[in-house]
This record gives structure tokens, sequence and C-alpha cells, in this order.
């Protein structure tokens, strides 16, 4: 039986509906929070957040690996673009497609909430801009070069435990940068709150802080780490020795 929409179609497809999976659960917990204890800078807060980020993402590339790959995060796409694992047009509709579940996610929220407006990222206090994108390259860094070595790397063999591990290194990465910068990693994650609230202050910081750190990510693990498929023989086109020559 023919699919009933193009494989490319079918996988934008799988990344709009997966990260508006993500993006309802991830910016849904912080809404939560502050429904219920107006202050969310507390340590009970930031486990709960970076859990609620942890599943959501695992669950968001299980259900889309098989269509996409599980991207599910401009950044990821823009990691393994650099990788060449995928061309830049299906790359520019991953990117579309993931914006755009993104910004539907967080339209959803506000409605569902009565219109409470999205919070979005923003910088702790004493944080430089400077500090925040370090932090950004760092984590992303550290979240693109796992989902290299156990979803892109088909031979590490780490496929199946793949949206576990990437959703514990994203939870994991807010435990640690949360109080900093909110540790969004991903592009998307940060660009539908900002649509939605209109709040642009640093959003500079999470686009060129994850984009950096996922093509150092997707380039070390592609040309260092990874190993090489190794070149043809050259055919031997000498004249055969003969016997008495042995």
């Amino acid at each position: 039986m023919e699919p009933l929409v193009p494989g490319a179609t079918r996988a934008a497809l799988s990344e709009f509906v997966a990260t508006a999976v993500f993006v309802f659960a991830a910016e849904g917990s912080v809404y939560g929070l502050w429904k219920m204890y107006r202050d969310t800078g507390t340590l009970g807060g930031l486990l709960v957040v970076a859990v609620a980020h942890a599943l959501a993402l695992a669950a968001a590339v299980a259900v889309s690996r098989n269509a996409s790959g599980g991207h599910v995060n401009p950044a990821v796409t823009f990691g393994v673009l650099v990788g060449r694992r995928i061309s830049f047009a299906r790359a520019a509709l991953y990117w579309a497609a993931q914006l755009l579940g993104a910004v539907l996610a967080v339209l959803l929220l506000r409605l569902a909430s009565g219109g409470m407006r999205p919070m979005g990222f923003t910088l702790g206090h004493r944080i430089h801009e400077r500090h925040a994108l370090l932090l950004e390259v760092v984590m992303t860094f550290g979240l693109v070069y796992t989902v290299y070595a156990t979803a892109v790397d088909r031979r590490s063999g780490g496929g199946d435990i793949a949206p576990l591990a990437i959703g514990l290194v994203a939870g994991a990465n807010i435990l640690a940068g949360g109080p900093f910068d909110g540790a969004a990693m991903n592009p998307a994650r940060a660009f539908g709150p900002a649509l939605v609230g209109w709040n642009w202050r640093h959003h500079w910081v999470y686009w060129l802080g994850p984009l950096i750190g996922a093509g150092m990510a997707g380039a070390l693990y592609e040309f260092v780490m990874a190993e090489q498929p190794e070149p043809p023989a050259a055919a031997d086109t000498r004249l055969p020795v003969a016997a008495e020559d042995y």
C-alpha cells in the first residue's frame, strides 16, 4: 500500500507534531508551577522542570524517530547537516516544521490557561549575555553529541536507548544551566514563547549558542569519532610474475 504523503512531507509533519508535543509539556511545566506557586525559582521547581523536559523530549524523539530521525530541535538538525547526514532542503523543511510546532504548542497553552503569557527564557541575576552564550554552546554540544552517538550513528548500537539518553542529558543540562539562562539548547523551544509572548530580550543567545554547539558536536563526531569507511582498494594492474621469479 502506497503512503498517503511523500517521505519528506511525512518527516516534516512528524517533526511538527513531535516538537509541539515536547514544547507543550516543557513550557506547560513552567505554567503549572507558576499557577501553583508564582515563584518558580526554587530547587523543587527546577527539578520539576528538568524532569518534565527530560520525559517530554524522550517521548518526542521516540515517536518521531522512524519518520524523521527524531530531531525535535533546529540545532540538532543543524548538527546533522554539518555532518552531511541530511540535505539542506530537508533541513530547511525540518526547521520550518519545528518552529511552527513550537508556536502552536505555546498558543494552545495560552488558550488553555485563560490567556497566561508564556514565561519564555530570561537570564539569571548578574548573568551577562556572553555567559549565557557559552552555556548554550556547551550544553547543546553535549546534547547533540549524545544524539550523534546514540541515534545518528547506527553502528554505535545505541539506537534503542537513544530517546532516553537524549532526554536524560537535556534534563541534566537544565539542572546545571537552568538557574543561569533557562537552558534552552533548542531555538524552537525559545522561539515559541518569544513569539507568542512577544519578548525578544536576549533572544539571539538562544539561537547562536545552540547552533555553534550543535555544529561543533556534529563536526567532531562525524569527522573524528565516527568510523570512517575504508577507501576501495585500487585494482592491481601489474602483469603476473613468472613462476621462476617467485
